[in-house]
């Protein structure tokens, strides 16, 4: 068995050996995907920097920019309340996902390895919960926001994003705890350790990839997200840049290019710096991978 899927393997490197082969098969399908996939980034940064001569003029080439100008972003942050926007979306994102992160734990370790009656079905309507559509449960949510009193405040978008986050990471969360050995728990277990021990200083060390993976997905989530954050937050200084952005730049049917695209820019960077720190232990949590 192990022969013949060796001379496979082999059979399929000998197939790449030949250079048209190889752009047929591997560089051109790679081209394209990379220009689909990095083109709105494209358009969205030299748009930024495109005066607005040149964003008003039918004759310009839309693809290069002609005199490079910083006004955008200068009228972006000094001229609106975008600093504001990113500080409210960077406080709701960072204590939306540990907020998330640390009921998640608990109740994936929960349905996972402590076996008790019905788990599996709990944790199958845990993945049910994550499926229901935010627009479904935004009025329901509109009416309890306001009856505590947090609406037009970030705090009322903190509460609220856990609503979507804690089903989703606890379901990332129990497939990366499955993946862990049951024997370690058991050695622990006769060594006389309590199931508190257990999750603190064992399967939480050996899961920090899932955790890690969860918090970047809820992070991302949280920093995108639109539908509650437009519905729970009206006043100009308490809005999220995905909101901002959209409803105080454009101004009835004038949209301000330059301004918007530099928004999008900036409020972009955040998540990418996020995932390019991160992006090893991403990876790992999104296989499952433990050192044994």
């Amino acid at each position: 068995m192990k022969k013949s899927t060796k001379n496979q393997e082999d059979q399929g490197m000998a197939f790449l050996q030949s250079l048209p082969r190889r752009w047929v098969t591997i560089y051109i399908p790679l081209i394209i995907f990379m220009i689909i996939l990095l083109f709105p980034f494209y358009w969205m940064i030299i748009t930024s920097f495109k005066p607005d001569a040149q964003l008003n003029s039918s004759d310009a080439n839309p693809f290069i920019v002609v005199g490079v100008t910083f006004d955008h972003y200068k009228d972006l942050i000094f001229n609106t309340a975008f600093p504001k926007w990113m500080w409210n979306t960077l406080m709701v994102a960072f204590m939306a996902t540990f907020i998330s992160l640390f009921t998640s734990a608990f109740a994936a370790y929960a349905i996972e390895r402590l076996r008790f009656r019905g788990s599996k079905q709990v944790g199958l309507s845990v993945f049910f919960a994550y499926l229901v559509p935010p627009s479904i449960l935004f009025i329901p949510l509109a009416s309890i926001v306001y009856q505590l009193g947090l609406f037009d405040s970030p705090w009322a978008l903190i509460f609220i994003y856990p609503t979507f986050l804690i089903p989703f990471c606890t379901w990332l969360l129990m497939g990366y705890f499955r993946t862990i050995p049951y024997e370690i728990e058991e050695c622990a277990l006769v060594d006389g350790a309590t199931n508190w021990q257990i999750l603190t200083k064992i399967i939480l060390p050996l899961a920090v990839p899932g955790l890690i993976s969860a918090g970047i997905f809820a992070f991302t989530l949280s920093w995108n997200e639109y539908i509650y954050a437009l519905t729970f937050i009206s006043s100009t200084s308490e809005k999220t840049v995905a909101v901002g952005v959209v409803t105080d730049i454009i101004e009835g049917d004038v949209y301000h290019w330059g301004q918007l695209m530099a928004g999008a820019v900036l409020g972009s960077l955040p998540v990418a710096l996020v995932y390019s720190l991160f992006v090893e232990y991403y990876v790992s949590g999104m296989t499952g991978a433990v050192k044994e």
